[in-house]
């Protein structure tokens, strides 16, 4: 019997690469999909969960499966409003790792991001690492917090600012050397074939992993 992928954030990019990847994947026969709205994909291991996803906990009974693979994320130009950003950015990955330990799910890999940091002054930065905080705090067995950089790929929206930024970055990346190399910009293929590899790697510890090392295990490991 195959197992069962929960992902958050299938509509995403980084999330969208990983549910393309566990389509093709045997080892996968379920991939359940917690969404405000539907993916628009018909295949036979998909199992859509449609509704309110700052309401997650009213999807207990569903949010079963070996694995969660956590890809929500907003920005600042589409939730202005503070409060209403974190809500998802902080609350619905929070409201995740709840669930998957209530629920005995042993394996929760979540993107979050370079510079995450409950100390920051930059609200982006301390809204992360208290999301990294709250999961951490749920002690699930197999749990990997990846910190990306700025994320390459190809988007159905425009976000003219990381367009800027990834462009900045390739300038910059001759001298984004040592210990900077986790700065330069990394590819959202990169991230998704890193998390399906963590998600088969138990290891029952807690990991925080920088994004040049999110690239060398998905090269190392495609």
């Amino acid at each position: 019997m195959g197992k069962t992928a929960i992902i958050l954030g299938a509509s995403g990019l980084t999330g969208g690469l990983v549910l393309k990847k566990l389509l093709d994947d045997d080892r996968y026969e379920t991939i359940k999909l917690f969404s405000r709205k539907s993916i628009g994909i018909t295949n036979s291991k998909i199992s859509e969960n449609i509704g309110n996803l700052l309401e997650l906990e009213k999807f207990k009974d569903d949010f079963t499966a070996d694995e969660v693979f956590c890809c929500i994320g907003t920005t600042a130009k589409k939730t202005t409003d503070k409060a209403a950003y974190k809500n998802i950015d902080y609350g619905i990955p929070a409201k995740a790792a709840k669930l998957a330990k209530e629920n005995k799910i042993k394996t929760f890999i979540v993107v979050s991001a370079l510079g995450a940091n409950v100390k920051s002054n930059v609200f982006y930065n301390r809204t992360k690492g208290e999301m990294e905080k709250a999961i951490l705090k749920q002690h699930i067995p197999n749990t990997f917090i990846l910190q990306p950089s700025i994320i390459e790929g190809q988007r159905d929206e425009v976000r003219s600012f990381e367009k800027i930024g990834i462009k900045l970055f390739k300038l910059m990346k001759p001298i984004l050397l040592g210990k900077l190399k986790k700065y330069r910009a990394i590819k959202a293929e990169y991230i998704a074939q890193a998390m399906i590899y963590l998600a088969n790697t138990k290891t029952k510890q807690q990991q925080i992993i920088s994004s040049n090392n999110i690239k060398e295990i998905a090269i190392n490991n495609k």
